[in-house]
């Protein structure tokens, strides 16, 4: 008999690239059961989140400050050492610190954080240096056996990691509040525990920060997540039509009938790469600009409005998605297992719009005869 943990033993060895070919298995098998045609296709992208807290610069110099600490006491531990000389322990002010910069009015933050962000950032780099020495000062000292030198290796590699995460903090840090100098978002840092992490401007009221990756989503009539991409940075809706519209023909053989986005994804490139991809009804509102009367009496068509009406379900799957496959907000560490939760959720969703649809059929057969 398989352990409890059999399944999640067998799931973290997955890729997303192996998550992507089985995906593309799975559409290909609903195409040969005739299940899908691909006749209709809509698009869009959303944003799945990295499981951090809202970043400010105060509470990322206190994670940097905890964080290290704790990985430097616990190297104590594991070298059987009561602590590590030259090594001081600072969450105290740190925190303190932290707490007096977020109790701080608007009126106070403008004439008293930068005092207490310099004392701060300053304990940062103390504490940052303190445990780049203490690696130097423990770099000849073992474990009792080998085990516990793996431990001990592994623990270092951690310092090391968040130490040089930590530099990145103080320096973006300084430039900001103390130099006054606006740092591009290239070059920030969001959360030391998901570096990788992107903050996402997509112009929504509710939401118009989001701290994760963004996703773009292809979904045939039938509910199947066709394509899925996680994207890097925050690039524009409209580079990914021509890419879908080559990715479709590759797995159904032709361009669908009707291909149906919002107006993000507009471009007069985009219209006319449809167009000569074979799409009949090319539903892509103009954005922006004024439009012409051959262009309002387009989108003003019976067959423009349909396929607007067709392309809203995608919002409803991405909600399904999010809602009901745990995609919402991502809890595994790391770019790749990101990529992999994302490609788990899309392939739920697959196969269960296959088993609905196949019991359908059974249904409809049974019913018949």
């Amino acid at each position: 008999m398989p352990k409890h943990d059999a399944f999640q033993r067998s799931f973290v060895r997955l890729t997303p690239q192996t998550l992507k070919a089985i995906n593309d298995l799975v559409v290909r098998a609903a195409v040969d059961l005739g299940l899908e045609d691909g006749t209709k296709l809509r698009v869009d992208t959303t944003v799945v989140e990295t499981d951090i807290h809202h970043p400010t610069d105060n509470t990322l110099l206190w994670d940097v400050v905890r964080v290290v600490t704790r990985l430097v006491r616990r190297l104590a531990k594991a070298l059987k050492l009561r602590r590590i000389s030259g090594f001081c322990d600072r969450r105290r002010s740190a925190r303190r610190r932290m707490y007096d910069i977020q109790r701080m009015t608007t009126r106070q933050r403008y004439n008293q954080q930068t005092g207490t962000y310099r004392v701060l950032i300053g304990i940062t780099n103390e504490v940052v240096g303190s445990a780049r020495a203490a690696l130097k000062k423990t770099v000849k000292m073992h474990g009792k056996d080998m085990f516990a030198d793996l431990a001990i290796k592994e623990i270092r590699e951690q310092i090391a990691h968040f130490c040089d995460l930590g530099i990145q903090v103080i320096d973006q840090a300084r430039r900001r509040i103390l130099d006054g100098e606006q740092v591009p978002n290239s070059e920030k840092i969001y959360s030391i525990f998901e570096p990788h992490t992107d903050l996402i401007k997509r112009g929504k009221v509710r939401t118009p920060i989001e701290f994760g990756h963004k996703v773009f989503l292809a979904e045939s009539a039938q509910g199947l997540i066709t394509q899925y991409e996680v994207l890097k940075g925050n690039p524009s809706d409209e580079i990914h039509v021509v890419p879908s519209l080559r990715r479709h023909k590759q797995v159904f053989g032709r361009a669908p009938e009707i291909y149906g986005t919002d107006r993000g994804f507009f471009s007069e490139q985009n219209l006319a790469s449809c167009q000569q991809a074979g799409v009949k009804v090319v539903c892509i509102p103009q954005r922006g600009g004024k439009k012409t009367k051959d262009r309002e009496a387009y989108e003003s068509s019976v067959p423009f409005k349909k396929a607007q009406r067709f392309r809203a379900g995608i919002e409803g799957r991405i909600s399904v998605l999010f809602r009901g496959r745990g995609m919402k907000r991502c809890l595994a560490q790391g770019p790749e297992r990101f990529e992999v939760l994302v490609g788990a959720a899309v392939l739920v969703n697959n196969l269960m719009r296959i088993a609905a649809m196949l019991a359908q059929r059974t249904s409809r057969i049974r019913r018949a005869a």
